[in-house]
């Protein structure tokens, strides 16, 4: 799994600047993904359609719903399994709803969850949006470099990705 970092430009040519030093600092083009609204992108790399349809939030909001209907099932197979005294589901019961709580949990408290929804006031004024994918290990160099680099320019959010998927 990959950290998406999302980084807003005034201009294409600031953002060209910032793919030139990623692409130099051996970021595959394949992981460097820009999106305009009303902007001509003639020389940054354009994100996929499901890129551009936030297609990582509808999985996540797939994945939060199948944990929510999963604890959900348990829970009426506890009360199910208590009023005929079937211990051994019971305890199943308990193990699975324990498991959904603590994945829950750790989506909510260790993934990172920003998506192209909070960029749209800014697209609409002509910003690009610059999207990163890197490896957990390169945020922070990566970060670092874009803000050094582009002092009005820093990292605006992450997100997760998959990139055998092309989201």
């Amino acid at each position: 799994m990959l950290r998406r970092l999302y980084f807003l430009f005034p201009d294409e040519d600031h953002a060209q600047i910032a793919v030139d030093q990623l692409l130099a600092r051996n970021v595959s083009k394949n992981h460097i993904h820009a999106i305009a609204q009303g902007v001509e992108l003639s020389k940054l790399p354009e994100a996929t359609e499901r890129q551009k349809n936030d297609t990582v939030s509808r999985v996540e909001q797939l994945i939060w719903n199948a944990n929510l209907l999963i604890f959900a099932a348990a829970l009426i197979m506890l009360v199910a399994s208590l009023i005929s005294a079937a211990w051994m589901y019971s305890v199943l019961s308990i193990a699975v709803m324990l498991t959904a709580f603590f994945a829950g949990k750790h989506f909510i408290e260790h993934v990172p969850n920003d998506h192209l929804t909070e960029f749209t006031s800014a697209l609409a004024h002509g910003e690009i949006l610059l999207m990163v994918d890197v490896p957990i290990y390169r945020v922070t160099s990566t970060t670092q470099l874009i803000e050094h680099n582009h002092p009005a320019t820093t990292l605006d959010g992450s997100s997760w990705t998959i990139d055998a998927f092309g989201i």
